[in-house]
């Protein structure tokens, strides 16, 4: 009779604990969350300080190149090499942050967030010996060169040339046009 009973009791709190559950990417569609010029420089300046070899993409690119923040930014694109993955994994997971999983997640291509809904677009890339791409996304060497400011400090980041280049390799959205 008492085990009885405490399955009873396990399986209500188990029920009580799931309704309770949210996942991260609930969580994150509740939230308007930016991903801020301070918190931005803190990631790039973790990952470098830890080895890894950090390349800013995407919209805060854009405004590294610039030298200013021009518009909010829900994310922080980064390239880095694919061999790098399994540290940046590591070091990410040590502060919390969790994949997230995306119709165009990949190996090479994945979403990191934290609980409180800061994200990073990871895109990695591989080069052979000859500095052609072999693997994973198609960053030319040459795109790896740009340097710029986030909140006036200095990051690598994509060249203005690739950056140009990506940005109108695909249909523009809202933000492209604003970048």
């Amino acid at each position: 009779m008492l085990i009885k009973w405490l399955e009873r009791r396990r399986n209500a709190v188990r029920e009580e604990v799931s309704d309770l559950m949210v996942t991260v990417e609930d969580y994150l569609s509740e939230k308007e969350v930016e991903m801020s010029a301070p918190d931005a420089l803190a990631l790039v300046t973790f990952l470098t300080d830890n080895g890894v070899l950090t390349h800013v993409d995407g919209g805060w690119g854009v405004d590294a190149l610039l030298g200013r923040q021009t518009r909010a930014h829900e994310d922080l694109d980064i390239a880095v090499s694919h061999d790098d993955v399994p540290k940046l994994r590591r070091l990410f997971s040590e502060r919390g942050y969790e994949e997230i999983l995306r119709d165009d997640t990949w190996a090479c291509n994945f979403v990191l967030a934290d609980a409180f809904g800061r994200m990073v677009d990871v895109h990695s890339y591989l080069f052979g010996a000859d500095g052609s791409n072999i693997y994973g996304c198609p960053y030319p060497l040459e795109s790896l060169t740009g340097v710029g400011t986030i909140a006036g400090e200095k990051v690598r980041c994509i060249s203005p040339e690739w950056t140009l280049k990506f940005h109108t390799g695909y249909e523009p959205d809202g933000d492209d046009y604003r970048d």
